[in-house]
């Protein structure tokens, strides 16, 4: 279990960045600060304030947590690339972060979380699209990452040695077919590029 955590570490923590949506809708949708407006008001105190506030308080920290994920990936990419590829055809996947977003982000916030049953289901359902996501290699389907502007292509390239087809590139910039790009190996198939000058 151990070794399964460490060899999918990257791909965990660019699945919790694209949860970081759904946390934010959770601990907004869940916070409870009670508010008193005339002269009789009395504070709760802090433990009575952290029970009411422990769902929140949860969603708060995978927030934060998603938040240290995504300068740890900004960084991991920052690093040394490769020698170049050229990019011989080129589809445009963008899509899929809408198709995450509609499909589990959305729904999941409709749970009633309130109630205990509600929050084990929404807990077993995020560790099964974690697990699907990372079996299927669809852990780049990210739609924070879309809202801070990384785009998704599904490409064929040449690379030094090799022709290699149906390849996924993730970019802050457009690419185009024939162009030269410089690339960090996220996973097998799967790359973060940036164009050459």
């Amino acid at each position: 279990m151990i070794d399964l955590l460490k060899n999918n570490w990257d791909k965990i923590e660019l699945y919790i960045i694209s949860l970081w949506l759904l946390f934010l809708l959770i601990f907004i949708v869940t916070i409870n600060i009670p508010i008193c407006l005339n002269g009789n008001c009395n504070f709760l105190g802090l433990k009575n304030l952290f029970i009411l506030n422990v769902i929140p308080l949860f969603a708060l920290f995978f927030l934060v947590l998603g938040v240290i994920c995504f300068f740890r990936f900004k960084f991991k990419i920052s690093g040394s690339e490769q020698t170049p590829i050229v990019i011989t055809n080129i589809e445009n996947k963008n899509y899929e972060h809408l198709t995450f977003l509609s499909t589990y982000i959305i729904p999941l916030i409709a749970f009633d979380l309130s109630k205990l049953k509600y929050l084990v289901v929404l807990v077993i359902l995020l560790i099964a699209i974690g697990a699907i996501y990372l079996k299927t290699h669809l852990f780049y389907s990210n739609p924070t990452l879309a809202i801070l502007g990384y785009r998704i292509y599904k490409v064929d390239a040449i690379f030094r040695t090799e022709n290699r087809t149906n390849i996924i590139l993730i970019s802050r910039e457009d690419l185009l077919a024939n162009q030269k790009v410089s690339y960090r190996k996220i996973d097998e198939n799967i790359y973060y590029v940036r164009t050459i000058q």
